[in-house]
């Protein structure tokens, strides 16, 4: 009999606040086929941003606390009380509270101890701050994944079930293992065919996660124990499908779920900041022929989207509406680049000395515009190119975006415009490469909602 392939399976923070109904809908949904699979868990919601910063806004959390000598302790022991009230609220579906208190206690007094060691030998200056800095942003990181896999094995063994605490941080283990190779050696002595296994979506090794991929970690780990493993699929849990839109933008009426697409298409949509997955964790997967299914973890009877290489969808159309309007466009303007080889080339060396990619770029005869995230403007990055080239303007606009991994039809290009036209909305750029599976408008700012709702209603309804 053939050996059924292992699922791994990706359940976001937001999804691990509602454990409860994860149980239900995902876990448990059919218990018939509970085993071969492995969950890799991230923090409960909002914990992350409490142990390092706030994702979005940069508020300091306890990571820049430390770096910054300011109150990092009581905000340690701030966290252990909040930990307890979460661990509280899942005592009702199963969690051993003593014992979960008890587990994740003895993390934050080590971590607290281990910090002010680190703190230490800052003020020494005798070691390299940054790798110090680094060190400690992982010890940080690692406590929220190994909080939520800790109490959701607890949960599922006190309600008789073989679950397994799957630790890849490496807390009490100080061998020098590369991520990939600590994974394969606690996978060793995994039984995924006998129990219900929970994976930490942080692992530690000698490359440091963070360091590459800071982040989107979890996503990382997820698609590494996949490949390690011959996953037969990896799903992603989010907290609502991969649609056409925005639903908070187009209403619900008027999206429906993409039921297929390509890696491709995810590509575009990380490009923009709508991640299906982390490009850095789907590339071994699409390598590797694992494919990825986006499934809604409180929908669970609906497949979800399946996320594969060959996928070409058979009727020429757009799948996904989206956009970002948080970018600058900045032109570079310079009446010598005419017929000048590689006159961009100075540009790019720019953008990669301060560590900055783009989204799209436009060319004509002596002018470049370039879209980036406006988080990744900086002043030094605009004088180095001030003192390079003749005119630089930088404008704060919005970029919106019509994807398909089978949109190559007469016709499409005009009508999008069309549908903005119509709406009164100025296009600034325009970009689309002959592979054709993405049109990318530049506008003002101010169209952004206006512009997804009018190229969704042309394009997709």
């Amino acid at each position: 009999m053939k050996k059924k392939k292992v699922r791994v399976e990706k359940i976001g923070g937001t999804s691990m606040s509602r454990f409860g109904e994860i149980i239900d809908n995902v876990i448990l949904h059919d218990k018939k086929d509970i085993f071969n699979r492995v969950y890799v868990v991230s923090a409960y919601g909002g914990i992350t941003n409490e142990l390092l910063e706030h994702k979005k806004t940069g508020r300091p959390g306890i990571y820049k606390k430390f770096k910054t000598h300011s109150g990092y302790e009581s905000a340690l022991l701030k966290l252990k009380k909040k930990l307890h009230r979460i661990n509280k609220n899942f005592s009702s579906i199963g969690l051993d509270l003593a014992e979960a208190n008890r587990f994740i206690d003895e993390r934050i007094d080590s971590a607290r101890n281990i910090l002010s060691s680190m703190h230490n030998v800052l003020a020494s200056g005798y070691l390299n701050r940054m790798e110090i800095l680094l060190a400690a942003r992982e010890l940080l990181a690692s406590l929220g994944e190994m909080h939520s896999a800790f109490n959701s094995s607890n949960i599922l063994k006190n309600r008789g079930y073989d679950a397994e605490f799957v630790d890849l941080s490496g807390w009490d283990d100080r061998r020098e293992l590369t991520i990939d190779a600590r994974i394969a050696d606690t996978f060793r002595s995994v039984k995924p065919s006998t129990s219900i296994c929970f994976a930490t979506g942080y692992a530690k090794g000698t490359e440091g996660i963070m360091r590459e991929f800071d982040r989107g970690y979890s996503e990382v780990t997820f698609s590494k124990i996949a490949v390690i493993l011959k996953a037969g699929e990896a799903v992603i849990h989010k907290e609502y499908h991969l649609c056409s839109g925005d639903p908070m933008i187009m209403g619900e009426k008027h999206i429906q779920p993409v039921c297929n697409t390509n890696f491709d298409v995810a590509d575009q949509l990380a490009d923009v900041g709508m991640e299906a997955i982390h490009p850095k964790a789907s590339k071994p997967l699409e390598k590797n022929g694992i494919p990825i299914r986006v499934k809604n973890a409180f929908d669970p009877d609906h497949e979800g989207t399946l996320i594969t290489k060959e996928y070409i969808c058979p009727k020429s159309k757009v799948e996904i509406v989206t956009g970002s309007q948080h970018v600058s466009c900045i032109e570079i303007h310079d009446t010598r680049m005419v017929s000048e080889v590689g006159f961009d080339l100075s540009i790019m060396d720019i953008l990669a000395e301060f560590d900055v990619s783009y989204i799209c770029k436009m060319t004509n005869a002596n002018t470049i515009s370039i879209v980036i995230n406006e988080k990744d403007i900086r002043r030094a990055m605009l004088s180095k190119l001030r003192s390079r080239f003749e005119l630089i303007t930088i404008r704060e606009v919005a970029i919106v975006c019509a994807i398909g991994s089978n949109i190559a039809k007469p016709g499409i290009m005009a009508q999008a415009s069309a549908a903005l036209a119509a709406k009164k909305i100025n296009i600034l750029a325009v970009s689309q490469t002959m592979r054709q599976t993405n049109m990318q408008f530049i506008i003002e700012r101010d169209d952004f909602l206006k512009a997804q709702k009018a190229l969704h209603r042309s394009l997709c309804e």
